[in-house]
C-alpha cells in the first residue's frame, strides 16, 4: 500500500486573483514552514510584551502553523490599505473608521467561500489579528514587504498604513515568493528619535509598555507618569513613527470601510465631555470600543493636560467627580499640569 496521497498543487496566480476579488490588496505565498522561536522568544524573555500576556500563549501554533492546521503547505499573506485622509485626529488611523477586524472578516469569508467552490478538497485557517498566526512574519515571507524600524510592516505600495490577515491552506501552489532583499531603513533613524516615549529601543525592537498604542489602548489603569505629557493630541493609538517616515510619504486613498466615523472626527475635549449615551451612540463597529468609555475619557484628560489646554478646565473640573477612579487621576493631573 502506497502513502498519503500527495495534495493537488493549486494555481498561485488564480488563488491571487480571488483574493483580490474577496476585497485584499496585497497577495502573497509562502510556504508553511516552522519560524525560527527566537523571532518571538527573545522578545517575550525580555518582557518586551508588558502585560500582553496573550503573546506569550499558545507558542508553538505561532511558531508552527501545522499546530493550527496538521497538514499546513501554505500560508497566503494578506493586506489591506487603511489610510484614507491627512484630518487631523486624536485617533489613530488604522482605528478611525469601521473595525478593520470586521472589514477583514468579511473579506476572508468571501475568499473561503470562493476558493472552497473552486477547490473543494482543500481545507484552510483564516486569521485576522487574533488569532495565533504572527501575520507580519508571513507577510515578509511572502515578499509582500518588510519590517522597518519601527517594528511596522511596510509595503512598497501603501507604506506601512496596512492591516494584515493570513490564509493557511494543506495544499501547495506552484509560486512561491522571496522575502524582499533589502532594508529601506538605512541609516535612517527618523522614527526612532521622534518617538515621543522612546519605545523604539533597538532596530525593530518595540518595547510595549512604553508605546502610547499600548498606553491608550490596553494599559486600563493609571498610565506611568512620565509618560503622560506624550499624549498630547493623543486619546487612541498614535502614527507618530509612520507620520514621520519617509516610506510613508505618498500614502493611497482607502475605500469607504476606512472612511472616519463620528467619534474619531471629535476633539479631544469634546472626548472628555461625551456622555454614556454619546459614547453609546458613536462607538458600534468602531476599534475605540476597546478602551472603553472610562478609557478614552481618561487619555482625553491626560491629552488635555499634556496640551495646556487651559479651555478644558470645566471639563476636567467635572472628571474630578467621576466614579472611575483612573478618570479622576487623570483630571487630576491635567488640571495640576494646567496650574
Amino acid at each position: 500500500m502506497g502513502g498519503p496521497e500527495e495534495p493537488v498543487t493549486l494555481p498561485a496566480a488564480e488563488l491571487a486573483a480571488l483574493a483580490r476579488r474577496a476585497g485584499f490588496e496585497l497577495v502573497g505565498f509562502a510556504k508553511a514552514e516552522p519560524i525560527p522561536g527566537a523571532v518571538l522568544l527573545d522578545w517575550l524573555t525580555a518582557g518586551h510584551h508588558a502585560d500582553l500576556d496573550w503573546m506569550a500563549q499558545r507558542v508553538e501554533e505561532r511558531l508552527d502553523v501545522t499546530k493550527l492546521l496538521p497538514g499546513a503547505r501554505t500560508v497566503i499573506a494578506l493586506a489591506c490599505n487603511y489610510w484614507h485622509s491627512d484630518e487631523p485626529s486624536p485617533v489613530a488611523r488604522y482605528a478611525r473608521g469601521r473595525d478593520y477586524h470586521a472589514t477583514m472578516r468579511d473579506r476572508m469569508r468571501a475568499l473561503r467561500r470562493s476558493l472552497r467552490a473552486k477547490f473543494p478538497g482543500v481545507n484552510d485557517y483564516g486569521s485576522i489579528d487574533a488569532s495565533p498566526v504572527m501575520e507580519k512574519v508571513w507577510a515578509v515571507r511572502a515578499g509582500l514587504g518588510t519590517v522597518t524600524k519601527n517594528g511596522c510592516f511596510t509595503t512598497h505600495e501603501f507604506g506601512s498604513w496596512v492591516v494584515l490577515s493570513a490564509m493557511i491552506l494543506d495544499a501547495p501552489v506552484d509560486a512561491y515568493a522571496q522575502p524582499l532583499d533589502q532594508d529601506p531603513c538605512g541609516r535612517c533613524r527618523i522614527c526612532i528619535d521622534a518617538c515621543p516615549t522612546s519605545a523604539i529601543i533597538a532596530d525593530r525592537v518595540i518595547d510595549a509598555g512604553a508605546c502610547l498604542s499600548y498606553q491608550t489602548i490596553e494599559n486600563a489603569g493609571a498610565a506611568p507618569e512620565a509618560l503622560r505629557p506624550a499624549f498630547k493630541d493623543t486619546v487612541f493609538g498614535c502614527d507618530i513613527c509612520q507620520d514621520v517616515c519617509p516610506l510613508n510619504m505618498t500614502p493611497v486613498k482607502a475605500g469607504a470601510r476606512f472612511e472616519p466615523r463620528s467619534l474619531a472626527t471629535q476633539s479631544v475635549r469634546a472626548l472628555a465631555a461625551m456622555t454614556k449615551a454619546e459614547f453609546d451612540a458613536w462607538v458600534p463597529g468602531s476599534p475605540l470600543a476597546r478602551a472603553g468609555y472610562d478609557g478614552l475619557r481618561r487619555n482625553a484628560a491626560y491629552a488635555l493636560g499634556a496640551a495646556g489646554d487651559a479651555g478644558a478646565r470645566t471639563v476636567l473640573e467635572r472628571l474630578l467627580g467621576d466614579p472611575h477612579e483612573p478618570v479622576r487621576e487623570a483630571a487630576q493631573w491635567a488640571l495640576g499640569k494646567l496650574g
